[in-house]
């Protein structure tokens, strides 16, 4: 066995219990224990670790430190000579992200007689859609519905979230499921053709579509390809937006771009704008793990809130119940809820039982930290770090042997890289920082309260309330960036753009000089900070 001495004692009890908790349910929570954990235990409710913003149109409410940073920052253009009058793009639509939001909306825009051009920050799908790994909800089956789907978002989002957004996504998932296959997405399906469905966290239906377990990558795959094949989309990779562009009437008319490689800056006219520049993960909150990409540092938020758009739900992000935690390599990599969906069981040190498997992850994860912080029953890797086991080999057992290797292919050769055979012993697991279930505010056209600029994907909020449900950011992704690229066209049609201008940036500066900031990290972030400081002398 690869795992340590130190930890074989725990898988050794971990065995020992499987023939018992072969038939064992554990309860579910009842609302008062849910919410009782949630605020005892998840980090959405450490009030150190939040602050109040001090600037701009969200002044006042409470975010995490690292974002409040990042939105009161000073611009990168501070300083910056720009001839606003010398055009290098003119198009009708701006796309500003190329995963899964971004690929569905200028598809949309296209098909409805717009010029297109992406601007992404890496490669052309290198986002957080490609590492979804579970699936993506519809309610397409006799026995379910977008009524109950609805109620499902809204329960797992605590009900505070916008209900016209919520009806919008579950009305339209049907739908995406059908484009995306008529795309070329490849589902899992039966023997006679009918869709695979299996279970996630917090739903009452088996609505999770999925292709193994590299549901995101399938369908990033689908729609890079489909953009990559229409002529009146243009890309540009490795050119991150650095601010959006207004004209003289107030209206978003493009954005200022950069090039990675020469460091060239690029004025970008637009007609109007999307934003799909996905989660903020690589800030780690907190100091967790994060499953994000490397490009996920929340620049759309900080461009949008610049230009006056309010920011809902910026106070709540997910923790995935089930991030790596061992071997160190690995810390924080998504273990897809799909592993708890097919029937494992999350266990302590002394292989016992302690929460529903399925409950939603905001509780999932908060009964974690409690088991390892506060009764001191998670299991210790030889580094120091903590976790609880999650069964797999349950799976096996359960299904019959071979279904881990089936549905998790994935799954089991990334463990298999460090000689952990899932299918044979459990994987060690901690929350890890995956999602931010808020952004900016948006209808359900994808449309702001700033004219002209859109917004798709995991950059908005509303959607999702206070925790995201399993399945629905593939679809929040799809549905939200065809709504939005089809808006987006329709108003380019009867856009008349005045002079280019960056004034907004002046007044943003000025207005932080009002709220005593004048020093700052420079925002957006563009990329990550890992570079190692110099020691001291």
């Amino acid at each position: 066995m690869p795992y340590p001495p130190s930890m074989q004692e725990s898988l050794a009890l971990v065995e020992a219990t499987r023939p018992q908790r072969l038939h064992e349910t554990f309860p579910m929570l009842s609302p008062s224990e849910k919410q009782d954990l949630l605020r005892r235990f998840h980090p959405d409710y450490i009030q150190s670790a939040m602050r109040e913003i001090r600037v701009g149109p969200n002044k006042g409410d409470r975010t995490p430190l690292e974002l409040a940073a990042l939105l009161e920052g000073p611009s990168r253009l501070r300083g910056v000579h720009l001839d606003l009058e010398r055009v290098d793009y003119d198009t009708d639509v701006l796309v500003i992200g190329g995963g899964g939001a971004g690929c569905s909306a200028a598809i949309l825009a296209e098909e409805h007689g717009a010029r297109v051009l992406i601007a992404t920050k890496l490669r052309l799908g290198d986002a957080n859609t490609m590492m979804a790994q579970g699936g993506i909800q519809a309610a397409d089956k006799p026995n379910d519905s977008p009524m109950l789907h609805y109620l499902d978002v809204m329960g797992g989002g605590g009900y505070v979230n916008d209900p016209d957004l919520v009806e919008a996504l579950v009305r339209d998932a049907p739908g995406v499921i059908l484009w995306l296959e008529n795309l070329g997405v490849m589902f899992d399906k039966e023997p006679d053709g009918t869709m695979r469905t299996i279970h996630g966290g917090g739903t009452c239906r088996r609505r999770m579509h999925s292709a193994r377990d590299y549901t995101g990558a399938e369908i990033m795959r689908t729609l890079r390809d489909e953009v990559r094949s229409r002529p009146a989309i243009e890309v540009l990779e490795f050119s991150p937006a650095m601010e959006l562009l207004l004209d003289e009437s107030g209206q978003v008319a493009g954005a200022v771009l950069q090039n990675l490689e020469t460091e060239e800056y690029l004025v970008v006219r637009a007609k109007t704008v999307i934003i799909a520049t996905g989660g903020s993960g690589r800030l780690h909150y907190q100091g967790f793990a994060t499953t994000n990409h490397y490009g996920a540092t929340g620049d759309g938020l900080v461009m949008a809130y610049r230009v006056g758009a309010r920011l809902s739900f910026i106070d709540t992000m997910q923790y995935h119940p089930t991030g790596a935690a061992y071997p160190e390599q690995i810390v924080g990599l998504l273990v897809t809820e799909k592993v708890r969906g097919l029937g494992a069981q999350v266990l302590n040190v002394q292989g016992k039982q302690f929460v529903f498997p399925r409950e939603t992850r905001d509780a999932e994860s908060a009964a974690i930290i409690r088991e390892v912080k506060e009764r001191g029953l998670g299991v210790r890797t030889p580094s120091g770090m903590e976790g609880v086991w999650l069964d797999s080999p349950m799976i096996d057992i359960i299904h019959g042997p071979g279904t881990v290797q089936r549905e998790l292919p994935a799954m089991v050769r990334q463990f298999a890289r460090f000689n952990v055979d899932i299918t044979k012993e459990p994987m060690l697991v901690y929350p890890t920082l995956h999602y931010q279930n808020g952004g900016v505010a948006i209808r359900p056209d994808g449309s702001t309260s700033v004219p002209n600029l859109y917004v798709a994907g995991e950059a908005s909020g509303g959607v999702h309330g206070r925790n995201r449900l399993m399945g629905n950011s593939l679809l929040d992704v799809v549905v939200y960036g065809r709504r939005a690229g089809r808006a987006a066209a329709e108003r380019a049609k009867e856009v008349r753009l005045g002079r280019l201008t960056l004034a907004h940036v002046e007044e943003w500066e000025r207005a932080r000089r009002s709220a005593g900031l004048e020093d700052g990290m420079p925002s957006p972030l563009i990329l990550p900070r890992y570079a190692r400081r110099a020691r001291e002398v």
